[in-house]
């Protein structure tokens, strides 16, 4: 079964950076930072998820969406092939914490498949590739109809 790679964005505090790392070491799943230019350059070959960050801390006038995000998804093709979003947050963050994966989910229509904050938790690792092998399987499933 093919499991849908994990395009992310990590600041330099890099707490999404260990989390998507991480994930990738428990689930064996492929994860490729926006960070870099020739990942951003590129488009997916099918769907993918997108793990992102939130940085609106509490000014109404701040982008919440990663400029690397933001490039990547400039691509019309990109933004069909993504399937579903995870956010990463700070609860310091209020209202604002996980806004730019619910503001994109809202925009794109895609769903939020999971939220943790910070670098997450050992279990939020686990709930996070349960709930990607699930969609691994869902995806094959149609590939398979088809």
């Amino acid at each position: 079964m093919r499991k849908i790679p994990v395009y992310y964005y990590s600041s330099s505090s890099n707490l999404t950076g260990r989390f998507a790392e991480a994930l990738a070491h428990l689930d064996e799943r492929r994860v490729l930072n926006l960070a870099r230019a020739d990942v951003r350059r590129s488009e997916p070959t099918g769907p993918w998820v997108l793990l992102t960050p939130s940085y609106k801390a509490g000014n109404a006038a701040e982008v919440t969406l990663p400029a690397g995000v933001r490039a990547f998804l400039r691509s019309p093709l990109t933004r069909r092939r993504m399937v579903g979003i995870i956010g990463s947050g700070n609860r310091n963050f209020g209202e604002y914490y996980q806004a730019a994966a619910r503001d994109l989910s809202q925009r794109s229509g895609r769903p939020v498949l999971f939220e943790f904050e910070l670098s997450g938790t050992r279990e939020d690792l686990e709930r996070c590739a349960e709930i990607l092998g699930r969609l691994d399987e869902a995806l094959d499933d149609v590939r398979h109809a088809g």
